[in-house]
């Protein structure tokens, strides 16, 4: 199957799944429950889930499928595999905060090559073009027909003025620390995998996570960021972060542009 085809028929189910946690949304009340540890999972989750996952099985059933909401599939193991979030950001939404988003990775042998990021309540959305490039499409959306696509580059930052992202729900006094060692001009919050996006499009230079994370949370924001001439590595050794780890967990790791000077852990 080519690039071109899956990349179109992720950027449709990132579009669809959208509409259906917008639903959700738009709601008054919505039912939130605890997995087994303890993330909140919500309806909206769950029907994204299921279109998503239903859809990338039709269209490519030779292509292994791990996502967060299937608990199965993390005992998957596969050079090339989709992985997704259907709803990245879950106390984003519970909160109304709108930082949420569809997550949508192709990976092969580590690397995370083609991505959607979807901010449907931001109406930000963001995809690898088949060559690999990163793009932003402009709103509105429609599955069939795209809007006006324009490709999106990092930073050439200046090392004594970086603006750095850093989580809103996750952010703790490690990352300050750290954080620190930076001369900042600015510092932006924001939720979910937007925070690659913000890196991918030179509205933040740095992005410091010191804290748990799975990889259905960082591929398609990796794979956007990489497509802009972005990285991610390892907060430890800098060395680039790997996908198709053991159980999907994600060591601590920084995205950036190429140019910030990277401080060593303390």
């Amino acid at each position: 199957m080519s690039n071109t085809a899956i990349v179109s028929e992720i950027r449709r189910l990132a579009l669809l799944a959208g509409e259906e946690i917008m639903r959700v949304y738009a709601r008054a009340d919505f039912d939130v429950q605890l997995k087994s540890d303890n993330s909140p999972v919500t309806e909206a989750d769950e029907a994204a889930d299921r279109l998503i996952s239903a859809g990338l099985r039709a269209a490519f059933p030779d292509i292994a499928l791990v996502t967060e909401e299937q608990a199965d599939s993390h005992s998957v193991s596969a050079e090339r595999y989709f992985i997704v979030d259907p709803l990245d950001g879950t106390k984003e939404f519970i909160h109304r905060r709108g930082d949420f988003t569809v997550n949508i990775a192709l990976v092969e042998d580590g690397v995370p090559v083609l991505g959607v990021v979807y901010a449907p309540a931001r109406e930000r959305l963001f995809y690898t073009r088949p060559d690999g490039q990163s793009v932003e499409e402009a709103a509105p959306f429609a599955p069939g027909t795209a809007g006006k696509i324009t490709e999106i580059r990092v930073s050439e930052p200046d090392n004594t003025a970086l603006t750095v992202v850093a989580s809103q729900s996750h952010r703790d006094q490690a990352t300050d620390d750290y954080i620190a060692q930076y001369a900042v001009k600015a510092f932006r919050g924001a939720g979910s995998s937007l925070k690659f996006c913000l890196v991918a499009t030179g509205e933040a230079d740095l992005y410091p996570r010191l804290g748990r994370t799975m990889e259905w949370d960082t591929a398609a924001g990796d794979a956007v960021l990489r497509g802009a001439g972005g990285k991610v590595v390892r907060f430890d050794n800098h060395k680039p972060l790997r996908y198709g780890k053991a159980g999907y967990a994600n060591p601590f790791f920084i995205a950036c542009s190429p140019s910030v000077d990277l401080k060593q852990p303390e």
